[in-house]
């Protein structure tokens, strides 16, 4: 009885990974031709460079992390 249960809880976390894969494909698929011509690999690379960026600078602003000096 319980061993069916925890044999079918234990099979979550690759059901977890499967459903994020799935996200994370259909969600930047239509970027894989982009790879393929070097400067739109190039303008690529930057612009997730720098939304990164832009992420990282702006959670900082409004969390005020600044340097210890």
């Amino acid at each position: 009885m319980f061993g069916d249960f925890f044999d079918n809880i234990g099979r979550y976390p690759s059901y977890f990974v499967t459903i994020v894969l799935g996200i994370f494909i259909s969600a930047f698929g239509w970027l894989a031709p982009l790879w393929k011509r070097p400067i739109t690999a190039v303008a690529l690379v930057g612009f997730l460079v720098g939304a990164v960026m832009v992420i990282v600078l702006t959670l900082k602003a409004m969390l005020g992390f600044t340097p210890i000096t």
